[in-house]
């Protein structure tokens, strides 16, 4: 084979390409299968545009069988990813403090039926129903930077139950049908087994997810620090109600009785506000944020609540497990949950960090926010969206060998930022 040079300049630190290849898929037992991790790796690294198989192949090899081999490697050999993501996440933990693992939601547009794991579904971001694949992400939140290091995709009942489906996807026996929650839960487990750093908090969106509140509560019982976005419609009680008497107070209003997280978001009647700047992704007026009157930008009103939730829902074993709850009002802005003086409401987020300092949990909204960036950049520049194959064993590899190119970009760029500092 015989192979261009222009990527085997890339280095991350002292690790060339090829030494990072070897340490991510050294696993492999063929020879062969380890150097087309690398022809993929190269490939997802220098090919413009879409990411296809054949394109891939075209930009690191004159081979004119390289195509298919490389389509063999992906979609047919049966190579386990896992040990990969795991050196995937040491690698990364070695080089940087890991603050966060942050969980991100993906919708994957396919046409036809035969993608594993495709369906119909509605898009909140299309805002209408689409056919597709439905896959989350865990991400290794850095200081400067977030990395994805685990996949899990979804599979409705359909594909789990038919033979004929699970044949033709080659999905694996032990794989099955499971909520978003469950998939949300296996992906913290799995990183919590397999990292030797202690436990960062874990930063989710969860406003989409009916389950929320039981992924809540288990989350704090296995001893993880969160912040989540919830629901608006997710039932909650002032923590003030356990006072009273030793019951909630039985009357409608935020601060007292039950009511729903959207409305203590809404109404904005709570002990301990809190004003502070939201400039960065999380903005809603983009990247930079909203423009304040001297051209910076805009400081939010951010209203928090210490809340429970209802019993039977949430709450751990003993006594009810206080959270604080907390969003911001944006002014002009008419939210989804309406909104009194044209102010409007964003995401409403819960967390069990009560004693952390304000600015401290922003900080995760922000971190969050980024994890969402970074799949625009996975989409635009590593073919997020661009596997054609069909199996199940194929799309994890394309999303384990896409994360690795991901991580490695990342390495190579902060090595020349670095290296242009010191100059």
């Amino acid at each position: 084979m015989t192979t261009r040079t222009r990527t085997r300049a890339l280095t991350a630190g002292d690790t060339t390409l090829a030494d990072f290849t070897e340490r991510l898929f050294g696993h492999l037992p063929r020879a062969d299968q380890r150097r087309w991790a690398r022809v993929y790796l190269q490939g997802l690294l220098s090919t413009p545009g879409k990411k296809s198989v054949r394109r891939l192949a075209a930009s690191v090899t004159e081979s004119p069988t390289a195509s298919q081999s490389l389509q063999q490697f992906i979609n047919a050999s049966p190579w386990d990813w896992n040990p990969a993501r795991t050196e995937l996440l040491r690698w990364v933990e070695e080089r940087h403090p890991v603050r966060a693992w942050t969980i991100g939601q993906v919708c994957f547009p396919k046409r036809g039926e035969h993608s594993v794991g495709v369906h119909r579904r509605f898009d909140p971001v299309a805002g209408r129903i689409v056919n597709c694949q439905l896959g989350f992400c865990l991400f290794l939140s850095l200081d400067g930077m977030s990395v994805p290091v685990d996949w899990r995709l979804a599979l409705p009942q359909a594909w789990v139950t038919d033979p004929v489906l699970r044949r033709r996807a080659r999905i694996s026996p032990e794989a099955v049908h499971q909520a978003p929650e469950a998939l949300v839960l296996e992906l913290v487990d799995s990183i919590a087994a397999r990292t030797s750093s202690a436990h960062p908090p874990v930063v989710a969106d969860l406003s989409r997810l009916g389950s929320a509140a039981a992924l809540i509560g288990v989350l704090g019982r296995r001893g993880h620090d969160f912040l989540v976005s919830v629901p608006p419609t997710l039932p909650v009680r002032a923590a003030a109600a356990l006072t009273q008497g030793g019951a909630a107070a039985r009357t409608g209003t935020p601060g007292r009785g039950g009511t729903t997280a959207g409305d203590f978001a809404r109404l904005g009647n709570t002990s301990h506000p809190y004003s502070a700047p939201l400039a960065g992704p999380a903005g809603p007026a983009g990247p930079a944020g909203p423009a304040g009157p001297a051209g910076g930008p805009q400081r939010q009103r951010i209203h928090s609540a210490l809340v429970r939730l209802p019993e039977g829902e949430a709450a751990g074993r003993g006594a009810p497990q206080i959270y604080r709850l907390f969003g911001e009002r944006r002014p002009g802005r008419q939210g989804a949950q309406g909104g009194q003086g044209g102010q409007g409401a964003g995401p409403v987020w819960l967390t069990n960090m009560n004693r952390h300092r304000m600015d401290d949990l922003l900080h995760l909204v922000r971190r969050s926010a980024r994890s969402t960036a970074v799949l625009g950049s996975l989409a635009d520049e590593f073919g997020l969206l661009d596997f054609e194959g069909r199996s199940f064993p194929g799309w994890h590899h394309h999303m384990t060998l896409m994360s690795a190119a991901y991580a490695y970009a990342y390495a190579v760029r902060e090595r020349a930022e670095l290296g242009r500092r010191s100059a």
